[in-house]
């Protein structure tokens, strides 16, 4: 008993050895963890106060990926302690994943960084092309991240691209609608009919709303009742598309009727109109202005007034407009006229047959 107990005593203190040294490893790695996010925490804090958004950018970039590459190495000393099996495969496709987790990192929060500075300045942000770029520069990190491992992994790169392009053309005609939807969001970035935050509307489709989102497939967009609408990308190469928020000026356009019988103050009415649009501090006066009397309708004498506001915004331009009508209301009660409503007048062409009736 006692010669098989010390024949089982060296695979024993091997085993006890093997598990001292993983244990110390996984210490040592949970130690080193710690200290770097304390020491990655007060730069953080020190970078923040600098006007420079790279560095910002850098350390928010890299504090996660650190983490996990201290464990990944510690795992794979603890693997190659074990003797389990070769952990070098598995270390460089990590290492090539906590490279490419950096890199994505650091340009999300470098698009984040500049969009809040030059909102910050008080600068105008094209959100869509700082996106649009942001996702090239990513879908180009992940390829050539992919392809890197592929060759770590041991495939021929060369046989994946040919494979690639063979097979492109069947998940081409498979993917069409998909395809479509890309190059129509590509075309949204190049030719940029409209940009996030834009109020868009189609004649051609019941769609309007405020874009939130233009993605490789979808735009999305917010409709006046809080509703998400979204919209393939594709749709947008056989529709029109009205832009609303790129509009120079807003304009008033309304028809206001007067009685018949104040026919003999029109004229005086239409002239002090006309000197009120011309010095309303929110009309435009470099834009086309009409004031003229229209027709005559069946039961009011119409002008009309035609004008821009200097103004876009949509709240203010109807108060605006509302400040114009009660204007013209004043000037037409000045003259002692009045607003027509529909009436119907009765003629009757001979007296005496109804005092006889």
């Amino acid at each position: 008993m006692f010669e098989k107990l010390q024949q089982y005593l060296p695979i024993i203190k091997e085993a006890d050895t093997w598990i001292l040294q993983v244990f110390i490893i996984v210490f040592a790695a949970l130690l080193l963890d710690l200290i770097q996010r304390k020491i990655f925490r007060r730069i953080q804090a020190q970078l923040e106060k600098t006007p420079n958004l790279w560095d910002d950018a850098f350390i928010h970039a890299v504090i996660s990926p650190l983490t996990f590459l201290i464990w990944l190495v510690g795992i794979t000393i603890a693997i190659e302690i074990s003797g389990l099996s070769s952990a070098i495969m598995i270390f460089e496709v990590g290492v090539i994943f906590v490279i490419t987790w950096t890199l994505i990192r650091f340009i999300s929060f470098v698009e984040i960084n500049i969009i809040k500075q030059q909102q910050v300045l008080g600068k105008s942000v094209d959100k869509t092309t700082a996106d649009a770029i942001s996702q090239l520069l990513r879908v180009s990190v992940i390829i050539t991240a992919v392809l890197v491992a592929l060759q770590s992994l041991g495939f021929n790169i060369s046989a994946v691209l040919a494979f690639g392009g063979i097979g492109g053309i069947a998940v081409g005609f498979a993917a069409k609608d998909l395809l479509a939807n890309f190059f129509g969001g590509l075309m949204i970035y190049l030719d940029r009919p409209f940009s996030v935050g834009d109020w868009i509307r189609s004649p051609d489709r019941t769609i309007e709303g405020t874009v939130e989102k233009i993605g490789w497939r979808l735009t999305s967009i917010r409709t006046f009742d809080k509703r998400p609408l979204y919209i393939p990308n594709s749709m947008f190469a056989s529709i029109s598309v009205e832009n609303p928020s790129r509009m120079t000026h807003r304009r008033i356009y309304e028809t206001i009727g007067v009685r018949y019988e104040d026919n003999k103050h029109l004229s005086s009415i239409i002239n002090d109109v006309k000197e009120m649009l011309a010095n309303h501090p929110e009309i435009d006066t470099s834009q086309t202005m009409i004031v003229n009397f229209n027709q005559f309708a069946a039961s009011s004498l119409d002008f009309f007034i035609y004008t821009f506001t200097k103004t876009t915004d949509w709240i203010k331009f109807h108060e605006v407009k509302q400040d114009v009508l009660f204007k013209i209301s004043e000037i037409i009660d000045k003259h002692g006229a009045e607003i027509a409503f529909p009436t119907s007048t009765i003629h009757i062409e001979n007296e005496a047959m109804l005092r006889e009736t």
